[in-house]
């Protein structure tokens, strides 16, 4: 649902009866949603690792429905936040919960493998998501998201024990109902710490440089090669494993080499990747070969952070990790803003203001270095 939307932003605005820009619009709100993220998900930090879990799918299954039951324009605009609300609520929780259960040295590797569902929904889901609506209208995938978010509903009922009491010690005991810390005495204590504080603008930075470039990627594809549905697919589908690609390096390099050290690379390559983008995008295998290797870096750099800001703040990490992922948000809402006018100067543009805002996260790193790896 989160990535369907970027490859198939043509076909959804026609669907709609709207302008790509009226879109790209609700886009924005989408990602300034996350701003919202931590009042959210930091039920996660008071009530219980569960909770904050179903709590994040119950909002995104909500969201799908809507469109089933209302296909408009606000209804999707609904959807959009909804689900983006329900996946911001969700993914600092399961960090959280990872970064209780699992040692800092080898913590890398656990994101990293949990990671490979983001991939796989460009392998698999984009494609198939594009096989359907070409059957059956742009409306169609909703229904099949409903569905999966009910049956995801029960499995973590399932398959998550209540409370933070399982199998195995935790490095973290989440607090129980006997022992809540007030929720904003884990926001003050996030905005009042530095290390934090430049976690949260590296955040926003690289994923302001990566929405100028995802946010125009089916536009100028169509544009430059004449891409269709299925053809648009089948990119998402390279992209995918571009990001799987990351993902494994990730896995096998993260913990050895350090955490902070491995976004300060990442950043790095993305640096290189944008600047070669330009002249790879003149053919479309070159386009490829260019998209590939900025989203394999883009990745590396990503998962990278999360293990390194699942220990920034151990005593509120859900609360932390929440503010993470809302500032990926706004970061996000910005390069939304910028990435139609930027690209209406031309792609060669759009990538120097990835290089900018790659540099700019680079240097609010410079305070993490002094992490242990």
């Amino acid at each position: 649902m989160h990535r369907m939307v970027y490859l198939f932003l043509p076909h959804f605005s026609r669907g709609l009866g709207v302008d790509v820009s009226a879109l790209s619009l609700g886009l924005t709100v989408r990602a300034f949603v996350g701003i919202f993220g931590p009042l959210v998900a930091s039920v996660s930090d008071s009530r219980g690792r569960k909770l904050g879990l179903l709590l994040g799918l119950c909002l995104f299954t909500a969201g799908v429905a809507l469109v089933v039951f209302w296909p408009t324009y606000l209804a999707f605009v609904l959807a959009l936040v909804l689900t983006t609300l329900g996946k911001y609520t969700f993914d600092p929780t399961m960090h959280a919960y990872l970064g209780d259960r699992v040692p800092y040295q080898r913590r890398g590797l656990a994101v990293a493998l949990t990671e490979v569902g983001w991939s796989l929904s460009f392998i698999v889901g984009v494609p198939l998501v594009g096989f359907i609506i070409a059957r059956g209208g742009w409306m169609s995938p909703f229904s099949i998201f409903t569905l999966l978010g009910v049956a995801s509903f029960g499995l973590v009922i399932w398959m998550i024990p209540t409370g933070s009491l399982v199998k195995g010690p935790p490095l973290v005991v989440a607090p129980t109902k006997g022992a809540r810390v007030p929720m904003w005495h884990n926001f003050r204590a996030v905005l009042a710490y530095p290390p934090a504080l430049a976690g949260l603008a590296v955040a926003l930075t690289c994923s302001a440089a990566n929405e100028i470039i995802n946010l125009v990627l089916a536009i100028w594809m169509e544009d430059a090669f004449g891409l269709k549905i299925m053809a648009l697919g089948a990119t998402a589908a390279i992209i995918g494993l571009a990001e799987l690609g990351g993902e494994s390096l990730v896995g096998g390099l993260v913990d050895r080499l350090g955490k902070p050290r491995s976004v300060g690379i990442g950043l790095g390559l993305n640096i290189l990747a944008a600047l070669v983008f330009p002249f790879l995008g003149r053919s479309l295998a070159g386009a490829l070969v260019g998209l590939i290797l900025f989203y394999i870096t883009f990745e590396f750099t990503l998962v990278s952070s999360i293990p390194m800001m699942t220990e920034v703040m151990p005593s509120s990490r859900a609360t932390l990790m929440a503010f993470f992922v809302a500032s990926l948000s706004l970061g996000r809402a910005l390069g939304a803003l910028l990435a139609i006018p930027l690209y209406n100067w031309g792609i060669v543009v759009s990538a120097a203001a990835v290089i900018a805002f790659d540099i700019l996260a680079l240097l609010a790193l410079r305070p993490l270095w002094r992490l242990s790896s």
